[in-house]
């Protein structure tokens, strides 16, 4: 097997469309409802389209939601109100269908996947199709050892590869992507601090079941250390994740590159997606104008890899639980936009026609041409990272 090369993904991951993203925005202009009245779900039509590569956009029929589990060891140091070791507990509810986020999925009607890579359990609990890319039992315990080996990052990595390409390939049209980890948000604090040469204190939140303030100091102590182990790997990405990320988050990383490479658009949930998509901005910089933020999650991390992504969350309704169910809200978003791009009839004709005479207006609209201004077109792709 080739040794795996994360500076392949610069060159694989080419951006959306810009021409397309133009052409969008050129039929929003002929639209009977007034340019700006929908706000931002006009950027967001836009930007489906440019993902889609095309005009009008087609509606969003396949989503999938793909969860990434495990278990971290940091765990055991008291940094979450959820015992060391649970995860496997928060699969199953999510299995079952007794998770917030599983009983937001039924009532969307997008299908669920549990992708096991590291929970502490035995592989036996739970069906083949769950764990049959699973790399180890827990990963390490990132303040005093690595998470992962270096053969154990690679084959996580190249599982979250794979996990994309299965999606890519079913014909899913959009990923919701989340986590069901205990101690994942720690790890998750580790890379942005890392990457965003921050202290420990800034990026270290309390977690989905908020933690007090004695076990908020412990986390932030581990964090700490785990940084010190962080900082001489920094130019080595995987390197980088075996050291302090663990299994389910370097396959996270992988599936956000390969889901780029394959053009399949991504809606981030919480902090631990947004440090995995932080660690793919660095490998290929291009990536991040595939990925969607669902919405703000309140934790400290999540906002400062967001803000080094130019990516604004579409929601902030305080939903701190986790396992995709604040970016599964925002889904419906991203469909009603898709659909008013789509549905909305244009002016009529004579309307156009009756146009602003001497249509210097409208050779203000040369000016238009100078929409090669829309070459605030690359304004535009600038704006395909602000979405």
């Amino acid at each position: 097997m080739d040794s795996l090369q994360l500076d392949d993904f610069t060159d694989l991951i080419e951006r959306p469309d810009g021409g397309v993203r133009r052409d969008a925005e050129a039929r929003r202009e002929r639209l009977a409802v007034p340019s700006g009245a929908l706000g931002r779900l006009d950027e967001l039509g836009e930007w489906l389209a440019a993902a889609q590569g095309a005009v009008p956009v087609r509606p969003v029929e396949h989503p999938k939601l793909v969860l990434f589990a495990g278990d971290h060891g940091i765990a055991s140091l008291g940094v979450s109100r959820r015992p060391e070791g649970g995860a496997a507990g928060l699969v199953r509810a999510v299995l079952e269908g007794e998770s917030p986020a599983a009983v937001l999925a039924r009532r969307l009607d997008v299908p669920v996947r549990v992708v096991d890579l590291a929970l502490d359990c035995d592989p036996d609990a739970f069906p083949a199709e769950v764990t049959r890319h699973r790399v180890r039992r827990g990963s390490g315990r990132i303040d005093i050892e690595d998470a992962l080996t270096a053969e154990e990052a690679e084959a996580a990595f190249r599982a979250g590869m794979a996990v994309a390409d299965e999606e890519a390939d079913s014909g899913t049209d959009l990923v919701v992507l989340g986590d069901v980890s205990v101690g994942g948000t720690t790890a998750a604090a580790v890379l942005v601090a890392a990457l965003c040469g921050t202290d420990a204190s800034v990026v270290t939140g309390r977690g989905g079941e908020a933690i007090d303030d004695l076990a908020w100091m412990r986390k932030c102590a581990a964090v700490r250390d785990a940084l010190r182990r962080a900082r001489p790997v920094l130019g080595d990405q995987l390197q980088l994740l075996a050291t302090v990320g663990g299994a389910d988050l370097t396959a996270m990383t992988g599936f956000l590159l390969q889901c780029a490479v394959r053009k399949l658009p991504v809606i981030l949930d919480g902090v631990v997606a947004s440090a995995c998509a932080l660690v793919g901005q660095r490998v290929a910089f291009r990536a991040p104008d595939w990925w969607l933020a669902g919405h703000d999650s309140g934790e400290p991390g999540q906002a400062k890899a967001l803000d080094r992504m130019a990516l604004e969350p579409l929601l902030d309704q305080g939903v701190r639980v986790g396992e995709g169910a604040g970016a599964l809200l925002a889904l419906p978003l991203v469909r009603s936009a898709a659909a008013l791009a789509a549905e909305l009839p244009e002016r009529p004709e004579t309307e156009k026609a009756e146009e602003p005479e001497g249509s210097e207006g409208s050779e203000g609209s040369e000016g238009s041409e100078g929409s090669e201004g829309s070459e605030g077109s690359e304004g535009s792709e600038g704006s395909e990272e602000s979405v």
